[in-house]
């Protein structure tokens, strides 16, 4: 008998959402909550941020660099004559109202930006001011919470049923046995999106059911992170009477997702200083900004990482989504580094970091030879081979 083929590496479970390394994260929430202020402040552009409800009517896009102490590092390491950050896209979509569903306000317009995104910041705002009105006359993040958690279920209701209509005519009527089990698969979603009225995405789906919800990219499948907007003052002491019940919230109707107390005001503030005023100001604070972390987990929420090329000419990072291989990975550089693939050398970024060069961590044994089967780490850095056709050659992004 031939020798049993040995077992590949186990399969990673699929990603709910799009596949591709230029996903973006939308700011959503109420009007008049601080998104174009968040947004300009972000991006370091000047995205509209009067103070009336629909200020923003075609979705601001921007990109902004992920920051990072490892790429920084490198940088300073080989002080190339090209750095290459990864970025995050961003888009500022203006604000939803009760009913946008319904295509009150500017609704439809809006809720068909939220789908076009990967990720959502949804901003809520806490803070007291009289000369910025609030849409919903008072103060009240939960309330409005449930507002926009509920105005983006309602859109995802609407589609499905829809959907579900049409399928089974298709099924049930027209004997369509190759539909069945995608119909079977919407089905249950509407059961629970509808019946039990929760977001998608706080249910476990099997691998075929997140095939069916990747191809209809429903807006409560979206990963999300709470960003609640604090005045300066309740930023700076860390205190708000709103904090807990936001929590409570959150746990509740989307256990597990991040909550990041932040301040629009404060943040403008800020980055308006000159460079000098600026360690002064925080230190005399006892603060810190909270720009960089919002960055840093929106692009984890979108299930991006990412691995550097590095050396004299460029240091750059690359971002593929979890659970790329090596090929794949290599494919991003150049197609014919993923179509003639070799192998990948590997480095750790903290081996590198603490052995100090190239050299000491082939030195030390730490430098690998992985295969195909390689699943790219967050901050590995890579020299790919792969043959060109004519030879065999050591590439990498020049």
């Amino acid at each position: 008998m031939p020798p049993k083929k040995k077992a590949g590496p186990p399969k990673a479970p699929p990603l709910i959402g799009r596949v591709g390394t230029s996903l973006s994260c939308g700011i959503v929430g109420l009007p008049n909550v601080g998104k174009s202020t968040f947004f300009n402040v972000l991006t370091k552009s000047q995205a509209s941020a009067e103070n009336f409800p629909f200020c923003t009517i075609d979705p601001n896009e921007s990109r902004v660099p992920v920051p990072d102490e490892r790429y920084d590092f490198l940088c300073d390491y080989y002080k190339p004559a090209s750095k290459v950050p990864a970025f995050l896209h961003v888009t500022d979509i203006a604000g939803l109202v009760k009913g946008a569903h319904e295509g009150k306000g500017l609704g439809n317009a809006f809720l068909s930006h939220i789908k076009a995104v990967d990720g959502i910041y949804h901003v809520i705002r806490t803070f007291e001011d009289e000369d910025i009105t609030h849409v919903e006359g008072e103060v009240d993040p939960v309330r409005d919470l449930e507002i926009i958690s509920e105005e983006l279920r309602l859109k995802d209701e609407e589609f499905i049923e829809a959907r579900v209509a049409d399928m089974e005519k298709k099924v049930k009527r027209g004997g369509d046995k190759k539909s069945q089990p995608e119909f079977d698969a919407l089905v249950k979603i509407q059961k629970f999106l509808v019946d039990e009225k929760k977001w998608i995405r706080t249910q476990e789906w099997s691998a075929f059911e997140i095939e069916v919800l990747n191809k209809y990219m429903f807006i409560t499948s979206k990963p999300v992170i709470y960003l609640v907007n604090l005045s300066e003052k309740n930023y700076i002491k860390k205190k708000n009477k709103w904090l807990g019940k936001i929590k409570e919230w959150v746990d509740k109707n989307d256990p597990g997702a991040l909550i990041i107390p932040f301040s629009a005001g404060f943040e403008l503030k800020y980055f308006l200083m000159e460079e000098d005023e600026k360690k002064t100001f925080l230190e005399e604070n006892h603060t810190t900004t909270n720009l960089s972390k919002i960055i840093v987990n929106g692009f984890k929420a979108l299930q991006l990482e990412y691995f550097f090329t590095t050396g004299a000419d460029e240091v750059k990072a690359w971002p593929v989504q979890k659970g790329t291989k090596a090929p794949q990975a290599a494919g991003k550089i150049h197609t014919d580094f993923e179509k003639g693939f070799i192998m990948a050398e590997v480095m750790k970024f903290d081996d590198f970091k603490e052995l100090g060069s190239e050299n000491a961590v082939k030195s030390a044994g730490k430098y690998r030879q992985q295969g195909r089967n390689y699943i790219v780490e967050d901050g590995d850095i890579i020299l790919f081979k792969f043959n060109a056709g004519a030879g065999l050659s050591d590439k990498k992004k020049k």
